[in-house]
C-alpha cells in the first residue's frame, strides 16, 4: 500500500525530473534497444564492431587524456595537441621512410628539419637544467661556472637529437646509449624507493652502492641488447617521436604560452595563438612531407586473428591495453607523488599555489610535456592503423576534444571513458550507414551533450 502525505503520493512523478535526465533515458533505451536488436540479428558482426570501437576509443581516449591534463591544471584548450598528433606519426615515418619503400614511400631526411628540432631540444634541455640544478650547481663552482655547464648540457641535447635525427638507418645503434641511461636511471630510481622505504638510515649505503652498481649493469646490457635489435628501429622511433612532440610542446608554453598567459590573461586570445600554431605546423608538414596520404610501416600484430567470427588486429588489442596502462599510470602519479599534488593544485588555485612555494611555470611546463607524449602517442597507433596526412591532426583533435565533452571536461576518469564511449558509438552507428556518417554521428553526440550533459558523463568534482 502505498502511503500518501497531505493527500499526495510518495511516487515521483514525471513532471519532478528535467528534460535533459528525460533525453538521457530516453536515448539510453534506444542506443540498448538498437543494439540487442544488433546482436540478435548476427551477433558475429556485432562483435566486430565492438572491438572496432575499442579500437578506435583506445585513441580518443589517449588524445582525452592529454587535452584533459592540460585543461584541468591550466583551463585553456590548447590546440596545438592535434599538431603533437601528426608529430607523433610523422616522426615514425620521418625516421623509418625507408622501412615503407616496399609500399610506394620515398625516404626523406631534411638537414633543416634536424636543425630546428635540435634546436628545441636543446632549448627544452638548457631550460631544464636552469630550473632544476643550476642553482645547486653554482652555489659550488660560482655563477659562470654553472652557464658553463649549462651551455654544454643544451649543446649536449641539442647535438646528440641532431645526430639521432640525421642517422635513421642505424636509428637502434644511435638512441642505444639513450635506452641504457635511461633504463638505469629509472632501475636506480626504483631500487632506491624501495631502499629508503625498507632499509633503516644508517644502513643503506651498502645498498644504495649495490643498487647503483646493478642498475649500471642492467642498463648497459639493454643498451647493448637495443643496438644489436636492427628490428627495434621502429618501436625506438615511437619514443624519439614522442619526446619531440613532448619538446614542442614545452618549448611553446615556455617561450610564448607563460608570457601571453601574464599579459592577455584571457582563454580566448590563448585559443587563437593555439589555433595559430597547429595550422602553420600543419602547412610545414605538408610542405615537408606532401599531402599524399601515407602508410606507415607494418608494426607488429597486423595478422588478425580469427575470433567468434571477427577479425582482431593483435595490434589494436595492444592499442586498448596502452590506452588502460596509460591512463592507470597517469592516475598513479598524479595520486601517489609530491608532482602529481602539485598539478592538482594549480588546477584548483594557482595563485595560491604559488603562495605555497610550488614552483608552478616548471609543473605546468611538465603538464604539458606530458600530455604532448599521449597526443603523440594515439597519433602514431592511429598511423599504424591508417594512412597518414598531414590535416590527420585536426580531426584527431576534434575527436578527442569531444571525448573529452562527452567524458566530462577536466576529470581524466571522464576522458577514458568518452574515448571508448565515443569509439562505441561511432562504430555502432555506421552498421547500417556509409563509413562518411562517421564523423557526423560523432558532430551530433557534442551537440547533444553540450545542449543538454555539458558537464558529461561524469562531471568534475
Amino acid at each position: 500500500m502505498i502511503r500518501q502525505r497531505d493527500g499526495e503520493s510518495r511516487i515521483p512523478r514525471l513532471s519532478q525530473y528535467s528534460g535533459s535526465q528525460i533525453l538521457a533515458v530516453v536515448l539510453t533505451v534506444v542506443l540498448i534497444g538498437y543494439i540487442s536488436w544488433k546482436i540478435s540479428e548476427s551477433a558475429d558482426q556485432a562483435l566486430q564492431f565492438a572491438f572496432n570501437g575499442a579500437s578506435v576509443g583506445a585513441i580518443y581516449a589517449l588524445l582525452a587524456i592529454g587535452f584533459t591534463l592540460v585543461y584541468s591544471t591550466v583551463w585553456f584548450f590548447d590546440l596545438y595537441y592535434g599538431a603533437a598528433a601528426a608529430i607523433g606519426a610523422y616522426g615514425v615515418f620521418y625516421l623509418r621512410s625507408k622501412d615503407a619503400l616496399q609500399v610506394g614511400q620515398f625516404e626523406v631526411n631534411d638537414l633543416y628539419v634536424n636543425v630546428v628540432f635540435a634546436l628545441v631540444v636543446a632549448g627544452v634541455a638548457g631550460w631544464g637544467f636552469q630550473a632544476g640544478l643550476r642553482q645547486h650547481i653554482a652555489a659550488r663552482i660560482g655563477r659562470r661556472g654553472g652557464l658553463i655547464v649549462l651551455a654544454l648540457t643544451a649543446a649536449a641535447a641539442g647535438s646528440y637529437a641532431g645526430f639521432i635525427l640525421n642517422n635513421p638507418d642505424e636509428l637502434n645503434v644511435v638512441v642505444s646509449p639513450a635506452v641504457g641511461a635511461l633504463t638505469g636511471i629509472v632501475a636506480f630510481w626504483a631500487a632506491n624507493s624501495v631502499i629508503g622505504a625498507r632499509v633503516p638510515e644508517g644502513s643503506r649505503m651498502p645498498f644504495i652502492v649495490l643498487a647503483a652498481i646493478g642498475s649500471a649493469a642492467l642498463g648497459a646490457y639493454c643498451g647493448l641488447l637495443s643496438a644489436q635489435t636492427p628490428g627495434s628501429s621502429l618501436y625506438l622511433s615511437w619514443g624519439v617521436s614522442c619526446l619531440l612532440a613532448g619538446s614542442v610542446s614545452l618549448a611553446l608554453y615556455r617561450g610564448l604560452y607563460m608570457y601571453m598567459r601574464r599579459r592577455a590573461r584571457s582563454p580566448l586570445i590563448m585559443l587563437v595563438a593555439s589555433l595559430g600554431i597547429l595550422l602553420a605546423l600543419t602547412a610545414f608538414t605538408t610542405i615537408i612531407f606532401q599531402s599524399a596520404p601515407r602508410p606507415l610501416p607494418e608494426a607488429f600484430g597486423s595478422t588478425p586473428w580469427k575470433i567468434f567470427g571477427a577479425y582482431i588486429k593483435p595490434f589494436n588489442v595492444f592499442s586498448i591495453g596502452v590506452a588502460i596502462v596509460g591512463f592507470m599510470a597517469l592516475i598513479l602519479f598524479l595520486r601517489k607523488t609530491s608532482f602529481g599534488k602539485a598539478v592538482r593544485a594549480i588546477g584548483d588555485d594557482e595563485e595560491v599555489s604559488k603562495v605555497v612555494g610550488i614552483n608552478t611555470t616548471v609543473v605546468i611546463a611538465i603538464v604539458f610535456f606530458i600530455g604532448a607524449m599521449y597526443a603523440s602517442l594515439a597519433g602514431i597507433l592511429n598511423g599504424h592503423d591508417t594512412a597518414i596526412q598531414p590535416r590527420m591532426g585536426l580531426l584527431l583533435l576534434l575527436k578527442g576534444w569531444i571525448a573529452s565533452v562527452i567524458g566530462g571536461i577536466g576529470n581524466l576518469y571522464g576522458a577514458i571513458v568518452g574515448g571508448f564511449v565515443l569509439g562505441m558509438i561511432e562504430q555502432f552507428g555506421i552498421w547500417d550507414l556509409a563509413g562518411e556518417w562517421k564523423d557526423a554521428i560523432s558532430f551530433i553526440l557534442l551537440i547533444l551533450f553540450l545542449a543538454f550533459w555539458p558537464k558529461g558523463l561524469i562531471p568534475r568534482k
